[in-house]
Formats: C-alpha cells, structure tokens, sequence
C-alpha cells in the first residue's frame, strides 16, 4: 500500500508531468513562465477553447465568468483548477476540481510569484494535494479557504489592493490642488505599509484623528469640500472608520 509519502511524490511527479495553461492574460502568461523556471513542461498560454488535451494538470487563467465555459471544453481525467480568488469550484463541476489564488497583484509587467500566499481549495484531498504542490512548484506559500469563505476572503484582498489604489488617487488628485506631485506622496505611503505591516493598525494608525485634533480634522474637511467635492462623502466615511479604530486602539490600552 502507498504512504503518504509516495502519495505526494505521485502527485509532484503528475504535476510536473504536462500542464496546460488555458488562458493568454496577465496571470496566464506569469504562471507559464514560473512553471517553465521551475522545470515543468508547459502547455500554453492557451485560447479559452482549448481541450488541453494530453495534460495531467489544467489551469483555468480566464476571467472569473468564463470559467465554466472553460472548463466545459476540456474533457475528464485531468485535474481542472482555476485562478479566481472569489470563485467558488462550482464552475468546475465534473471534474477533479482545485483553485489557487496567488495573493499578488499582476501587472503588464509581470510578478515575481515567489514567497507569495496563496489561497487554495480543493474538491477532495487529492485535488487539494494537487493545488498545494503545484502552488509550491511555483514558489507560492498556500492556504486553505474554503468555499464558504470566498467572498468575504476576496473582498479583504480587493480592500487590501484595488481599494488603497483608488486611496491614493484621492490623495494624489487633492496633493495637486495645491501643486504637489504623486512622488511626494510616496515615501509616506511606503512606510505606512510598512508600519501596518510590522505593527499591525493600532501600532500604525497616526496622525489628527488618532490624536484627536478635530479642529484639523474640520480644516480637512474643509478643504476636500472645496477642491474635491466629489470625495466629501469617502472622506466622511474614511474619517468615521479611522475614528473607531482610533477608539478600539484606546480601549486596548486601557484594558491594559
């Protein structure tokens, strides 16, 4: 009877067998390169009607709607797995279904995808053996998150990413009302990151509503009201939320 061992080992070898990429975007492009670094042979990037026929391991790196329709071209015996941090596996129904999900922002330029978290799920332990040793034949760190948890896990990332961008084009667009550059901005959004990262937000969290100085806090909204009026209400909402963190950071050390 096979070990544990051997069962990985049979699982790494399948992995590294044949995998096929359907999918010619951003992700798609950046895992065939990570794929081919690490000594795979890689099928791919290919167009969103390919069977992938001959391949051991399927990777769906299409846009979260077509999935399904992905999936429905490629025929049963491979493991079929796709690259959606909010999706579910029902799109994948029928067959040996898995997700991964690295944590990462992919741009034009690519991603360095080593050393980043990954989601991943898997229908059964196979499948989900197959996710965690494909992730780490690429470099990834993998988790697991379940189904359930989805949505709630890619909203967190999308706040964590998308939302800080959008963020920082606010306080790009206000800085310019006043003749100052994205570029001065920089330095400050640098190290704030890292404070959070290192301190997590009550050890990072600064400035006047931290400190309680509601009358820069009114200046504030002064200002976005007169230059950036269609941010008023981010503002409010921004200044709300950093209020309560603010508060819960108080209790803490009280508690204390």
């Amino acid at each position: 009877m096979p070990t544990p061992h051997d069962a990985s080992e049979s699982l790494r070898a399948r992995v590294a067998g044949r995998v096929a990429v359907v999918g010619d975007g951003r992700m798609g492009r950046a895992l065939v390169a990570g794929l081919r670094a690490a000594g795979v042979a890689v099928d791919g990037p290919l167009g969103r009607g390919a069977t992938a026929a001959g391949a051991d391991v399927v990777l769906l790196a299409v846009p979260d709607q077509a999935i399904a329709a992905a999936a429905a071209h490629v025929g049963v015996g491979p493991f079929v797995g796709h690259l959606s941090g909010a999706t579910t596996l029902a799109p994948l129904a029928g067959h040996d279904a898995f997700s991964i999900h690295p944590l990462m922002t992919v741009t034009a330029d690519g991603a360095d995808l080593a050393g980043v978290p990954a989601a991943i799920a898997g229908a059964d332990d196979a499948a989900l053996a197959v996710a965690r040793s494909l992730a780490e034949t690429l470099g990834l760190v993998p988790f697991v998150v379940d189904d359930a948890d989805r949505a709630a896990y890619h909203a967190a990332a999308c706040l964590a990413s998308n939302y800080l961008v959008t963020l920082e084009a606010l306080a790009e667009r206000l800085a310019a009302t006043a003749g100052v550059g994205r570029e001065a901005l920089v330095p400050l959004v640098r190290a704030t990151v890292e404070n959070w990262a290192r301190l997590g937000p009550s050890g990072a969290l600064t400035g006047p509503v931290a400190r309680g100085d509601e009358t820069t806090v009114a200046a504030h909204r002064a200002a976005v009201a007169e230059r950036l009026p269609g941010a008023t209400e981010a503002f409010e909402a921004l200044t709300q939320a950093t209020r309560s963190l603010a508060a819960e950071r108080g209790a803490g050390e009280g508690a204390g």
